[in-house]
């Protein structure tokens, strides 16, 4: 009989309806992203008081409520250790026709593997709604990027004239960010991206590479990241081809997409001339 994959030596596999930590944070900042529902009971998060990036908090016995917000997704439940919550939540999503995985080991796993995770207090009461300046270049299509991609892919964003930031914020309920003061813009020689990056507790090696050119290149700093020089220019570009800046910033996310995945997968690649001859 041929062993099974799960048996031979030196594979880690993970169960039945499972998905390991590091499987699902290569996932996590790109279009395969699943939505993540994290169903752990109060006593647990506040055991472990972070969550996945992206992940939705949810009341295992009350999934019902969270189905329009999976648009047709496939799914990762996640609970303390993988174990009966999320495999009876994920059992439940499969029996409603949603695709739903379990996060292998749940959010004691995650810890464990050091992956970026989000602090609950951050979000707790942090609306989907943030506003800013208009007409943006480089991090205000940057941190928008970052928000959707690894904090709330459900987030919405005002552009308004810079003297009515504050007011618009304080009317519709939303967060200013990108702006002179508060909590979410520039700090000494960080830009809004590092801030964000920090505070939503998203280090990790590729985003911090991508932070770097952000930074160099929304602060004129381009000795700190040779891709800075590049990335100012299409972002002027990208503002010049269009007039309305949500159409800018949606435009601009496939150009921070490219950047991630380059970032995680492809800094080290290289690209001469073309060979010549017969080859």
């Amino acid at each position: 009989m041929i062993a099974s994959l799960s048996q031979n030596k030196g594979c880690s596999m993970s169960g039945f309806n499972e998905i390991s930590p590091t499987n699902l944070m290569r996932l996590i900042g790109t279009g395969d992203c699943p939505a993540i529902i994290d169903v752990r009971i109060d006593e647990d998060v506040a055991d472990i008081p972070l969550r996945i990036p992206t992940a939705i908090a949810a009341d295992h016995r009350d999934l019902s409520t969270i189905l329009p917000r999976l648009g047709g997704r496939p799914c990762v439940v996640v609970c303390h250790k993988g174990k009966k919550l999320s495999s009876g939540s994920a059992a439940w999503l499969r029996a409603q026709g949603v695709s739903a995985e379990v996060l292998s080991g749940g959010m004691v796993a995650w810890q464990v593997a050091l992956l970026p995770a989000v602090p609950a207090a951050v979000l707790q009461d942090l609306p989907a709604l943030w506003v800013t300046r208009h007409r943006p270049k480089i991090d205000r299509v940057a941190c928008p990027w970052l928000i959707r991609r690894f904090v709330d892919p459900d987030a919405d964003f005002l552009f308004v004239p810079p003297s009515d930031v504050h007011d618009v914020a304080e009317k519709f309920g939303a967060t200013a960010f990108d702006m002179p003061d508060g909590r979410w813009g520039h700090d000494g020689p960080l830009c809004s991206f590092d801030v964000m990056v920090r505070e939503f507790g998203l280090g990790h090696p590729a985003l911090d590479r991508l932070a770097r050119i952000v930074r160099a290149a929304d602060t004129d700093q381009h000795d700190l990241a040779p891709q800075a020089a590049g990335l100012l220019a299409v972002s002027a570009g990208l503002s010049k081809v269009f007039k309305d800046d949500n159409a800018q910033m949606e435009a601009g996310f496939l150009l921070y997409d490219a950047l991630y995945r380059w970032a995680r997968d492809a800094a080290t690649e290289t690209h001469g001339p073309h060979p010549t001859g017969d080859q």
